[in-house]
């Protein structure tokens, strides 16, 4: 944590029950899966941006990403391919810090995150609202590895992990919903671990 940012806020993301969602199975590890190749990032030319529907757009370096305020997340993992990891603790920036600094438009109402090489996922703007979300820098008080999306990875601990983008860049306000590269690809839109919706059926 940088020391001028101040101490971080922590929150429990919310458990339901059961506790593992069906069809999973519980797991120590942490599995590395992705699309394509872990991407080559260059901090001094790193940036992230929240614009679309917004009122102030926002642009920050690594530097001015670190100086922001800092929250911890206590949340569990669950994957569509099956695998639950409990207990996880992230460390970032949250997602309601950064809307309420870009002042979200009132036709702003669904979200469209930018990741490296073109990767996208879609989520309505309540969700990225709730307090167990966050843009992530660190995990179990460690920064990210690169093969986990460091330098910033998309937490949102109440949909399955693909929403969870890896190498974020950009935050986007839309007023319509659009898919983004699993959703497009047979995943299903909404991904609620608890009402098992891994796959469209449309």
């Amino acid at each position: 944590m940088n020391p001028e940012s101040g101490p971080a806020d922590t929150f429990e993301s919310p458990r339901q029950e059961p506790r593992l969602p069906p069809g999973q199975v519980k797991t120590d590890k942490w599995p590395v899966l992705h699309y394509g190749s872990v991407p080559r990032v260059d901090l001094s030319t790193w940036d992230l941006q929240v614009d679309g529907l917004v009122e102030h757009p926002q642009r920050f370096d690594w530097e001015a990403f670190q100086q922001l305020p800092r929250v911890k997340v206590h949340s569990d993992i669950h994957c569509v391919t099956r695998w639950s990891r409990y207990d996880n603790l992230w460390e970032g920036v949250s997602l309601r810090e950064l809307l309420t600094r870009a002042g979200v438009k009132p036709e702003g109402r669904f979200v469209i995150a930018h990741a490296e090489q073109g990767f996208t996922t879609n989520l309505p703007l309540t969700e990225l609202l709730q307090d167990d979300v966050l843009l992530a820098d660190r995990h179990d008080g460690e920064p990210l590895t690169p093969d986990h999306g460091w330098p910033v990875r998309l937490v949102v601990p109440r949909r399955y992990f693909w929403k969870s983008a890896k190498w974020v860049r950009r935050i986007e306000l839309v007023g319509r919903d659009a898919p983004g590269f699993w959703e497009r690809n047979g995943y299903h839109n909404e991904a609620d671990p608890w009402r098992e919706e891994r796959f469209s059926d449309w």
